[in-house]
């Protein structure tokens, strides 16, 4: 089966934003590219940008949290953006707990974690970059959409 990978654009501050959720899910990156790493003579990168991050990868089970800064002349991303949520299904009412608190420092709650109406534990929020995210266990899913 294939596994679906979200990908995450931020404007000038991914390193950070992977580091804290590195600190929460754990594990080790797999990748860091920064622009620097990509500049030819041919396409050079502005010294201010040469830091940021072209791509950056951290596993989290089977898979993979990627992001990158946009570069400057690409235009920002919107950060309110709500077309979209990164969904976490957790293997344990207690990794839900512990996924929601640490995500949510910093940002705001919009359901917070309790008993839903159709028989999970769930909660939905926007961390401090902007991110929305839903954390869900279902005992009768465990782990699974």
């Amino acid at each position: 089966m294939a596994l679906i990978n979200p990908h995450i654009n931020f404007n000038g501050n991914a390193e950070e934003a992977f580091n804290f959720y590195k600190s929460v899910f754990g594990g080790e990156f797999a990748n860091i590219t920064r622009f620097k790493d990509i500049s030819t003579p041919e396409n050079p990168i502005a010294e201010h940008e040469a830091n940021k991050i072209m791509h950056i990868a951290l596993p989290i089970g089977k898979n993979v949290l990627m992001g990158n800064d946009v570069p400057e002349r690409m235009g920002r991303v919107n950060e309110n953006e709500n077309r979209s949520k990164i969904a976490v299904s957790a293997e344990s009412k207690e990794e839900a707990e512990r996924i929601f608190t640490g995500l949510t420092v910093g940002g705001s709650i919009e359901v917070p974690m309790n008993e839903s109406p159709w028989g999970s534990f769930f909660g939905m929020f926007r961390d401090k970059y902007g991110i929305e995210w839903m954390v869900d266990f279902d005992p009768k899913h465990k782990g699974t959409v």
